[in-house]
């Protein structure tokens, strides 16, 4: 009986045609049940749906692709035994699949169609209505003309796409669900969206859920992450952003409810060191991290590596895409850890060329943008990059330190750290980092003005316990003291037992510069080594 329905093609102008409405209502009073039919632009019918809760099939959706700045090609119109309004459950289908209009046929208690109501999105805008809700009216006197009607509802969804292109930035909306408090979250939130605009991103919103133990299948509740979509839609969000690293089980769910582009914190960390990477060690340091991070996450649903090499005899017999996807990543991780391996030959020549010039080893560590590369540019008259934002500096940079004695010693910038570093990133990078291993001193720079300023301490701490840096002797700097009220620069110092400088004030680095001094002085006279002299 449902095959007469899929062999239904309407005029493309017409919502539904009468002919269509009669039979979908003889059907749905026959069998007392409603009746969904998913219609193509050019009238004809795709999906035949049963029951009131049923949804387009999974091979539709696929194949009708949707993004948060077009509609998907097609329209719901299901029936219903009694005259009843539009649903929420129903407008939220409408924002979630992005069709091109949803629709309710009444049908009488004679089998006939009565009235039909309809809704479609609007273009997006901040504060305006995600949808609309049209006035009922008979099916066969329906006065939408549908062709007419999509043509300028996409025309009007362009021009708003126009607009946003010329912003030359993507929008997105941070999330964060955990059992931390409101105001732990929120706080992470502002590093978070630290890290978006880092990555070139413009954070229209934040929202945040407290839970108990986050939901094992969308981090969030289902009703709420549908909120959330919602919202992203409405305000024309091209990304959702999780404070929290997804599971890849996570990552799937709400991909199959969304076609937004969904990623995590770890994901955006590693996309922002892809972007900073300059060297060729850096580039493949990053990319075996994201390597890493994407292997567990493959679906193997559109997934295109043939970036990474292989071609025709590459694939096994019988390998589905999936398989052979995988394999090909485990290949390309394989090399690039042979071409680290290679880097770390290297770093040890150069190590012990060092070692032979006998000069003492200081090595610049922090949190990100705590002004580590400003510091080196100071203290030693160099040019490296100091743009204000998080990672900037990826690559290790070695200059020489003169003091005013007319000793030497060699100054080391390293890459920043930040609290919960993804492990796949601090193990791409540990060859990078293993320079610090050779230091006499770290240099343990601190932006005063944190308002995070013990859990800063405690990352780069931790960081280095995981490294075995630990024991390395440390100077505790707190730069950036020249932003802060008078007298509380000084009231840190003594608390943490730190000297305090501005790195763009000259004047105060001389208290600096003799305690570096002072040190490296007593520290050679302990060790006793030839290798390191007293400076």
């Amino acid at each position: 009986m449902l095959e007469r329905l899929y062999r239904r093609r309407m005029p493309v102008d017409d919502v539904i045609s009468a002919e269509a409405a009669k039979t979908l209502a003889q059907f749905t009073h026959e069998i007392r049940r409603p009746i969904g039919l998913v219609i193509t632009r050019r009238g004809a019918v795709q999906d035949v749906l049963v029951g009131a809760g049923a949804e387009p099939s999974a091979t539709t959706l696929t194949t009708f692709r949707a993004s948060p700045r077009s509609l998907r090609g097609l329209r719901l119109i299901r029936s219903q035994l009694k005259d009843q309004p539009l649903t929420q459950e129903d407008l939220t289908m409408l924002g979630l699949l992005r069709l091109d209009m949803i629709g309710i046929l009444a049908v009488t208690s004679k089998g006939e169609p009565g009235l039909l109501s309809l809704a479609h999105l609007n273009p997006p805008t901040p504060k305006g209505p995600l949808y609309t809700v049209l006035s009922s009216t008979l099916a066969h006197q329906c006065p939408v003309k549908f062709e007419t009607f999509i043509h300028e509802l996409e025309t009007d969804l362009q021009r708003q796409s126009g607009s946003h292109a010329l912003a030359a930035k993507q929008t997105a909306i941070l999330v964060s669900a955990s059992p931390k408090s409101k105001a732990d979250q929120e706080e992470r939130l502002v590093e978070l969206a630290d890290l978006a605009s880092s990555a070139d991103l413009t954070v229209i919103d934040r929202l945040v859920q407290r839970t108990q133990s986050g939901h094992h299948r969308f981090q969030l509740g289902s009703g709420k992450l549908k909120d959330v979509l919602m919202q992203a839609m409405q305000q024309g969000a091209d990304l959702l952003i999780f404070d929290q690293d997804l599971a890849p089980g996570q990552l799937r769910a709400i991909a199959e409810i969304t076609d937004l582009t969904v990623i995590d914190r770890t994901q955006l960390i590693l996309d922002i060191f892809a972007q900073r990477a300059h060297s060729r060690e850096g580039k493949v340091q990053v990319e075996l991290a994201q390597l890493r991070y994407l292997l567990p996450r493959l679906s193997g649903q559109g997934t295109s590596l043939s970036r990474l090499g292989g071609g025709i005899g590459s694939r096994g017999p019988g390998e589905t895409k999936l398989e052979t996807d995988r394999r090909r990543i485990r290949e390309r991780i394989d090399y690039l850890e042979r071409e680290i391996e290679g880097f770390a030959r290297h770093q040890d020549q150069r190590r012990s060329r060092r070692v032979r010039q006998a000069f003492p080893i200081l090595s610049i560590v922090g949190y990100t943008n705590a002004g580590k590369s400003t510091l080196l540019n100071v203290l030693t008259k160099s040019q490296v990059s100091t743009a204000p934002r998080v990672f900037e500096t990826l690559d290790t940079t070695s200059r020489r330190l003169h003091f005013p004695s007319g000793k030497e010693a060699i100054l080391t910038d390293t890459v920043g750290f930040i609290r919960d570093l993804p492990k796949d990133l601090l193990a791409a990078f540990r060859t990078t980092l293993d320079e610090m291993r050779d230091a006499d001193l770290l240099l343990h720079v601190v932006d005063a003005g944190t308002k995070d300023l013990d859990t800063h301490i405690a990352s780069v701490e931790t960081v280095l316990q995981s490294l075995t840096l630990d024991q390395i002797p440390r100077v505790l700097v707190f730069n950036k003291c020249d932003q802060l009220p008078s007298g509380q620069a000084e009231t840190l110092c003594r608390r943490y037992s730190a000297i305090g400088i501005s790195s763009l004030r000259q004047e105060t680095l001389a208290p600096l510069i003799q305690h570096l001094e002072e040190r490296l002085s007593a520290l050679a006279s302990v060790d006793g080594s030839p290798k390191k002299p007293a400076v």
